[in-house]
């Protein structure tokens, strides 16, 4: 039998952001090698803020196993192997959990070195299902659902509740999770019903989408809708260049799509008719708890959270914490095995792990947001039916 687990309550950490001396025998160490710089920096430094306050909160609250949390984290600078010897490095000062960028390519270095060590590790958001026990061992998790339910939640929005029977699909070949974001919606709009009118593919950084322009405008019809998987504000180029030769269709992406910096690039202009899904909403309806984490959050930084991304790194710092106390103990196996058997209920939404044998697979729902004139509104938690195998 799995318990319910609000995680955040009965524990305390104590944040450490700088280099700092191996542990001590009276605290515990939490490690990141969070990126806090280039390309993966607005997914992951939203995240490490929401794991400052987690730690921050939780430390006023008492302590975890009669001991002291230091939290240490060495920026992973948005490349892999720096990702690893970040991890390396926290380790090294005994960190006994490590936290993980948000992405496959850039955290699966540092759930490797977590592995290797024998300690949990799990990234703040990762999606791709590569992020699993499958490839990257017995320990490792991610706090995020899988691109198969991510897509599928995409494709049941676009075909079933607003009644799209047609896509044009981008497909940006940069990582991991920008491909099988696509595969997954692809496949289960199919399933549903809808037709894929055209397969396309772009590339990170190109900042020219004039051949895949010209390929939508020769189609003779406008898709219904146009489901583009990328990264950062090569999104709003994109969106862009459509809109300026007057196709009007409404665009449908991912978690990456929850930036403010792409929303201030689309602007009034262009970030109409854009629809995403997200891990949850900065709202007081998305959860009972999340009137407290935005007092929390104003209270620490001086304004509201303006992405979901803050409540994975929250999460993750709780819902670890929560592992730890359920285990008694930091030993990777039993934290591992605490993860696999409580069901926590998080900010972003209730989270049930499966075994080892299922790749701990996250059975989680997710967030519908559209965009209006740059400006994101809550569309509601979503569940998809029979979303595509991994």
């Amino acid at each position: 039998m799995k318990r319910w687990a609000r995680a955040g309550s009965g524990v305390a950490l104590v944040a450490s952001l700088a280099m700092a001396a191996p542990a001590a025998a009276d605290e515990i160490v939490i490690g990141g090698a969070i990126c806090l710089t280039g390309v993966q920096a607005p997914l992951d430094e939203p995240g490490f803020k929401g794991a400052q306050l987690a730690v921050k909160a939780i430390n006023d609250a008492g302590g975890l196993l009669g001991k002291q949390v230091r939290f240490i984290n060495v920026d992973g600078k948005s490349d892999p192997v720096t990702v690893g010897n970040a991890a390396v490095e926290v380790i090294r000062q005994g960190a006994e959990l490590i936290i993980a960028p948000c992405d496959f390519d850039f955290g699966g270095p540092a759930s490797r070195e977590a592995q290797a060590a024998g300690i949990v590790g799990v990234s703040m958001c990762a999606s791709d299902p590569l992020y699993s026990s499958w490839t990257l061992g017995d320990k490792q998790f991610t706090l995020s659902m899988w691109n198969t339910t991510m897509g599928a939640t995409a494709a049941e929005f676009a075909f079933n509740e607003k009644g799209w029977k047609t896509a044009y699909v981008v497909t940006d070949q940069f990582i991991a999770y920008t491909k099988s974001l696509s595969k997954y919606f692809v496949e289960h709009f199919k399933a549903l019903g809808g037709e894929v009118l055209l397969e396309d593919i772009y590339t990170n950084g190109d900042n020219d989408f004039s051949a895949q322009l010209a390929r939508l405008q020769a189609l003779g019809q406008r898709p219904d809708v146009i489901f583009i998987s990328s990264y950062g504000t090569d999104i709003a180029m994109i969106v862009r260049a459509i809109r300026e030769v007057g196709i009007d269709s409404p665009v449908l992406g991912g978690d990456s799509y929850d930036d403010p910096g792409l929303w201030e690039a689309m602007g009034p202009k262009f970030g109409s008719e854009v629809y995403f899904v997200t891990h949850s909403w900065m709202g007081s309806e998305a959860h009972p708890d999340m009137a407290r984490f935005l007092e929390l959050y104003q209270e620490m930084y001086g304004a509201p959270p303006e992405t979901a991304f803050v409540a994975t790194g929250w999460d993750t710092v709780m819902m670890l914490a929560k592992a730890v106390e359920v285990a008694g103990t930091t030993d990777g196996d039993a934290v591992a095995e605490a993860l696999r058997t409580t069901e926590f209920d998080l900010l972003t939404g209730k989270l049930d792990y499966r075994s080892v044998e299922e790749g701990h697979m996250p059975d989680k729902a997710a967030v519908m947001v559209q965009l209006t004139e740059g400006k994101p509104a809550f569309l509601g938690w979503r569940t998809p039916t029979n979303p595509p195998a991994p």
